[in-house]
């Protein structure tokens, strides 16, 4: 199969999403398939208000169809609803052809954190722009009963994986720091909701892993909590080994890769009841779920590391990637045909933060 991946999201931004569509992308290209990307990168770009790590195209339908004027593929994949996710679901629709989306972020919840927009316009966006695509691919089965009830359709569900080789257990000894050591890696945006994490006056020490548009913020706003900055491969899975519990205080993830990262490493996670952790978090046998916080931190630095291991064992990449082929769309049929133009592949660095 020849795919082409249009996304907003890649390499040099370090988040969930370029982690799971870059892993995604090397999975296909070992088992044999053609992966063409359009992405940001070598693009023209300017940051985005808020959050200047995220790039957006200047020339969105220029860099789209300039991947789409010449050579065949088989499927097209949307996995973003940015600038080029636009424009290549209106290439599509002008052209007749079939394509799948991806709902990777609670778009409307993060807009509405950051503009007065209603949830409702959200969500009239979201059934706009995949309302037209042949699947839509969702984390959890969370996430498929909630947009189903926000109005979308032809939601299938891709699970999330996480790379073992990388993230497993490596002792306690990378963070020479008072125990227990509770920790948070991943984005320093609003929507993490990581006051929630910062605010409660634990025992021990507070690590927070990971860059973003608040981290000088929170420095300054929190000086007894350890602020590492972004860590990468092996570094990172260290890093994160040698906490004593994973702290998530995301109320609007829709999975959450951080926290599978996290049991792979043998640490349990503590978080809010909440779809992404209520997908992944088994209430004593992994960490622990509740309201009260504080009360799931020391409910989950009881739960054995190596079941956390065992649990995140069974997430493997080459399932998911498989999964991920199978509910791919046909974009012809034997009597039409479409082209784009064979692009290289560059499969970002797996940084993790």
């Amino acid at each position: 199969m020849k795919l082409l991946l249009i996304t907003d999201a890649w390499a040099p931004q370090v988040n969930g999403v370029v982690r799971s569509l870059s892993r995604t992308c090397e999975h296909l290209l070992k088992s044999g398939h053609e992966v063409q990307v359009v992405s940001p990168e070598r693009q023209r770009t300017l940051p985005c208000p808020s959050y200047p790590e995220i790039r957006l195209t200047l020339r969105p339908k220029r860099a789209v169809r300039r991947a789409c004027g010449r050579g065949e593929f088989d499927a097209v994949h949307i996995a973003t609803e940015g600038p080029l996710g636009m424009a290549g679901r209106a290439w599509c629709l002008t052209r007749g052809i079939r394509f799948t989306t991806s709902y990777h972020t609670r778009f409307p919840e993060y807009l509405r954190m950051r503009a007065p927009i209603p949830l409702a316009t959200g969500y009239r966006l979201m059934r706009w722009f995949h309302g037209a695509a042949a699947r839509t691919l969702v984390r959890t089965e969370t996430q498929r009963v909630l947009l189903a009830a926000r109005g979308l359709r032809n939601l299938e569900i891709w699970p999330g994986a996480v790379d073992t080789d990388l993230f497993r257990p490596y002792g306690k000894d990378a963070l020479p720091l008072p125990r227990p050591i509770s920790m948070y890696m991943g984005r320093i945006a609003p929507e993490k909701n990581l006051e929630a994490f910062l605010d409660l006056n634990l025992p021990g020490s507070q690590v927070v892993v990971g860059g973003g548009p608040m981290l000088e913020r929170y420095r300054t706003r929190y000086p007894s909590a350890h602020f590492l900055g972004y860590r990468h491969g092996e570094d990172l899975a260290r890093t994160v080994s040698a906490a004593d519990v994973f702290v998530f205080p995301s109320r609007t993830d829709t999975l959450g890769l951080a926290m599978l990262e996290a049991m792979a490493c043998g640490v349990p996670v503590a978080a809010f009841p909440v779809p992404g952790p209520a997908d992944v978090v088994v209430d004593g046998a992994n960490g622990a779920l509740d309201e009260n916080l504080t009360e799931a931190i020391f409910r989950a630095l009881a739960v054995p590391g190596e079941d956390c291991v065992e649990y995140a064992a069974t997430h493997s990449w080459e399932r998911a990637s498989a999964v991920f082929a199978s509910m791919l769309t046909r974009t012809r049929t034997t009597e039409q045909a479409t082209y784009a133009v064979p692009l290289p592949v560059a499969i970002p660095e797996q940084s993790r933060s």
